[in-house]
């Protein structure tokens, strides 16, 4: 067997998103020139999207552990126990750079990834979300974009069965650019079948399966690893096609195999493909292996060794099996119609070899690529605090009601029905609080429990005060999940930060990564999984800091859950938290006075558990009938989506609201203070005793009513109809615009 050493230059490895130094470190590892080949694979594995050199020292700082986790962050998805031998698996994903090429397939095969990701781990997914970011809605983009994503994630979804059940979607200019794409899977799973990705027993057969290799994808990682400029377009051919239907074959086709002893070990084929796969497999179970490419089932003529192992095409595994299930193994795939290969073999050499046409097109070392890949300790720079806003005159000309419809109708706060009505969001027929309310809920199949889960982030909140920002988002995350109440189990986050070359970017992560580890840490929400998407940058421009949380809870007995929607008439509204009237950074300064300063809201995590823990109660004992949080808009948006959210029920509610008497009535209605909840009951007696027990400040605001209007005392009211006239219409009119 020959041996093909080829003579890429430092040039090269340029070209491939390393740096002269990570060049020179291969040369010395290899004691010798790279492959083209062999320099494919390093690149991709010591990829920011792969190795995470620039984050993982920060990243090793969050808490993971905690009483219900059973596989925390390392595997394909976090791992942790709902009970009753069962166990939930989740994870959320990034797919920016495709998704702003190409808006289709690169969500689509967004959420074909992150599939894969949980249903590699041996459970059924029941539940998808997604947290997207879009440029300002005048961009000449935007439209297009907003348009391309969403029917890609509807398409991938809706096509394979999987409900998607929530999310949040956002507009500013900073994401004009480089769009967000965060897609997150939950999924069932029993907890004494778990499989996990580090190989064992040399000798064993390393198994391709799913669908055919092609040239789509390849050099994904690294594009998803740099900057954007104005070649943006020309990157099309590095975004991977998905193939919704095969994923559902090959969804079936694993958890039938799982049923049996045959996995000893399972990786799906994401970014880098059968180069990341191979090399973590191996890595994690300390040993080398050795694949034969023309063994591997491809659909384009000629491709070499070099783009086989860099091709990202879509729905494909990596399995090491029992030699003894072999046939077991490979019945089951074909009755499937899937391509099933015996490509390789486990050994103890310690090394990848990549054989092809009898060639030998690599042989590296894994442990430099896995365990000894880059890790930098960045400069970084704190960001600079703003100062609160001490007061501000409401403008004399604008009430607070035309305040109150400007914002229900403003980008951020308009419904986004548009969006979900093309989502399959009730296929399984498990999905009991659909999208549009704090979190959504899925029955577990089968039981009387059912799991919440939501997506948050708050960036003008992170780039205002990145360690505020980030423990925001954790703690906003525990709330709209406790508003149902459920009780908050754990999180997965995405990472969406700009070049950390930067040190302002870099003390962005920084920051937010200690605000979210303080605030997991006091609610006991650790994190199990995620993901980190950096050089979200186009031409120099950074994105917002936008550290997006997926949370998610269990709900115990589904007899006792609450909704926002408001259900009956003459039941007081209860404000429960603290207010202050804090406009810093809310969307009332934003899209009245057309300002973005101020400090955000200061967060108090003691009194946040506090509260949380109080609501929570007193849903499960059966004393609310609605709850909401209070978040984007303040406490008046908030009462306003109940009353709204009544309207799509069969009755639709008033409310009659009193006037604050120690805070200007702007500052009171849309100030954005933390930690508060808006319940509706009829047993505001027992409410109001509770809370001095636990130190948790309440104040009855008003009341429900059937007159179909919201009314504030001394100030006037507006119907509620037409609320949701104004909340429905502007996400319609804008895609139907041209």
């Amino acid at each position: 067997m020959t041996s093909v050493s080829g003579n890429p230059t430092i040039e090269d490895g340029l070209e491939h998103g390393l740096s002269r130094d990570e060049f020179k470190r291969i040369t010395i590892i290899l004691k010798r020139s790279p492959t083209y080949t062999e320099l494919g694979i390093f690149s991709s594995m010591w990829s920011e999207h792969c190795s995470y050199k620039s984050s993982k020292k920060w990243l090793k700082t969050l808490p993971t552990k905690g009483d219900n986790v059973i596989q925390g962050p390392g595997e394909n998805a976090g791992v942790i126990s709902i009970g009753d031998g069962q166990a939930a698996v989740f994870k959320i994903e990034s797919h920016n750079h495709p998704s702003f090429i190409e808006p289709y397939q690169g969500a689509a095969t967004g959420v074909g990834g992150i599939l894969r990701d949980v249903f590699t781990m041996g459970a059924r997914p029941v539940a998808n979300l997604n947290a997207l970011r879009f440029g300002s809605p005048e961009h000449e983009k935007t439209r297009h974009l907003v348009s391309g994503v969403v029917a890609g994630i509807g398409g991938y979804g809706n096509c394979i069965g999987v409900p998607t059940v929530g999310g949040e979607v956002n507009f500013h200019p900073a994401y004009n650019g480089n769009n967000l794409v965060n897609a997150m899977t939950v999924g069932i799973a029993n907890d004494d079948k778990i499989f996990y990705s580090a190989a064992a027993g040399c000798g064993n057969p390393v198994i391709y399966v799913g669908a055919k290799t092609g040239r789509d994808g390849i050099h994904g990682a690294t594009m998803s690893s740099a900057e954007f400029n104005e070649d943006a377009e020309e990157k099309r051919p590095t975004v991977q096609v998905g193939d919704p239907f095969t994923e559902k074959l090959l969804l079936e086709a694993c958890l039938e195999l799982m049923e049996s002893d045959a996995i000893i070990a399972i990786q799906d084929m994401g970014a880098a493909g059968l180069t990341s796969s191979s090399v973590e497999m191996a890595g994690k179970g300390g040993l080398g292996m050795t694949l034969n490419l023309d063994h591997v089932p491809v659909r384009e003529e000629g491709m070499s060794a070099y783009e086989i192992m860099l091709s990202e095409s879509q729905e494909r595994m990596l399995m090491i099996l029992d030699p003894a299930a072999q046939e077991l193994a490979q019945g089951i795939f074909d009755k499937w119609g899937l391509d099933f290969a015996v490509i390789g073999g486990l050994n103890n050499t310690g090394h990848l070899q990549i054989i092809k046409n009898g060639i030998c097109e690599a042989n590296i070392p894994i442990d430099p690529m896995v365990d000894q890949s880059p890790e930098y300790d960045r400069p970084w720079v704190e960001t600079p605090k703003q100062e609160p806003i001490k007061s501000l005159e409401h403008p004399a000309n604008v009430s607070l009601l035309e305040v109150l419809e400007d914002l229900m109708g403003c980008p951020d706060l308009s419904s986004r029905r548009w969006i979900w009505e093309q989502y399959d969001h009730l296929v399984m027929n498990n999905t009991l609080v659909r999208p549009g309310g704090d979190a959504a809920v899925v029955r577990v199949n089968g039981s009387e429990k059912g799991i919440a889960m939501s997506v948050d982030c708050t960036p003008r909140y992170c780039l205002a005060d990145p360690e505020i920002g980030g423990a925001q988002a954790v703690a906003e995350a525990w709330r709209n999940i406790t508003a149902t109440g459920a009780r908050p189990l754990a999180i997965t986050n995405n990472m969406n930060f700009g070049n950390p070359e930067k040190p302002e970017i870099m003390g962005q992560f920084v920051g937010c990564i200690r605000g979210m580890s303080e605030a997991s840490s006091k609610l006991e929400f650790p994190v199990v999984s995620g993901n980190v998407s950096l050089y979200n940058e186009t031409n120099g421009s950074a994105i917002l800091p936008t550290p997006v949380i997926g949370g998610v809870g269990l709900l115990d007995d589904l007899s006792k859950f609450a909704t926002i929607s408001l259900k009956r008439p003459d039941e007081d509204i209860i404000l429960v938290g603290s207010s202050v009237g804090w406009l810093g950074q809310s969307l009332y300064l934003r899209e009245i006075h057309g300002l973005e300063s101020g400090a955000p809201p200061a967060l108090d995590l003691e009194e946040e558990k506090r509260n949380g823990d109080f609501v929570r109660k007193l849903i499960q004992n059966g004393h609310v009938s609605a709850c909401h949080d209070i978040s984007d808009g303040g406490l008046l948006t908030a009462v306003a989506e109940m009353a709204i959210a009544s309207a799509s029920s069969s009755q639709t509610l008033g409310v009659k609201l009193k006037n604050p008497t120690d805070i200007p009535d702007h500052a009171f209605f849309f100030g954005e203070e933390q930690s508060r909840y808006i319940l509706s009951t009829n047993n505001s007696e027992i409410i109001l005793r509770e809370a001095k027990k636990y130190n948790v400040k309440t104040e009855i605001l008003g009341k429900t009513s059937l007159d179909q209007v919201l009314t504030i005392d001394k100030i006037g009211n507006i119907s509620v109809f037409k609320l949701f006239d104004v909340n429905e219409k502007w996400l319609p009119h804008y895609m139907q615009s041209t």
